[in-house]
């Protein structure tokens, strides 16, 4: 197994790749707007876990609306920051509520049970504990509440896939479907 498929592996995105994950290109292959609007509508609460530089961010902030609100978390600020000056250029800042975290915690425990969507987009291959992740994700979702999971499959194989669900499942996630997204392992996991 080559070191880029090593299951889980902690290794953070430099913030300067944010500006690649962000380009055209990726809008071509991965659009935001038609990967999310099946998912995110007007009023919901979303929390979005290693955002980068806002490639889904901003979107998810278009459709939740007035009334709605994303919590993004990151351990690197210049994400942050870059997302957040798109943010208001756009209108949404008011929308967004950025938290600058440790990598030991998504520190949302002041969210359990508010939120409706986790959106967790190539992040949990970079995390150093997807077993502490994915149980604050359960304890922020309301019951019934989604999470939407996918992986880059260069970085993620099928045996460390498997293990991602086996870790969501325990901590009382359960997948709801598979969905299929360009260069990507993804699921949709929702909260009994």
């Amino acid at each position: 197994m080559s070191e880029s498929n090593t299951p889980h592996k902690h290794h953070i995105c430099p913030w300067w790749m944010g500006y690649f994950l962000a380009s055209p290109l990726r809008r071509w292959m991965q659009n935001p707007a038609k990967i999310i609007s099946p998912y995110v509508h007007e009023g919901m609460t979303v929390l979005e876990p290693g955002p980068g530089m806002g490639f889904f961010t901003l979107e998810i902030a278009e459709r939740v609306g007035f009334s709605g609100r994303v919590i993004v978390v990151d351990v690197q600020q210049k994400m942050l920051d870059v997302l957040m000056r798109k943010a208001k250029k756009k209108g949404l800042a008011d929308r967004i509520d950025a938290r600058l975290v440790t990598d030991d915690g998504t520190g949302t425990d002041d969210l359990a049970g508010k939120v409706d969507l986790v959106w967790a987009f190539a992040v949990v291959h970079e995390l150093p504990d997807m077993n502490l992740f994915f149980r604050e994700a359960a304890a922020a979702l309301k019951t019934g509440g989604k999470l939407y999971l996918a992986e880059p499959s260069g970085h993620v194989n099928p045996d460390a896939w498997a293990k991602t669900i086996a870790s969501a499942k325990l901590a009382g996630l359960a997948p709801e479907s598979e969905i299929t997204i360009p260069r990507s392992r993804t699921a949709l996991l929702a909260k009994s």
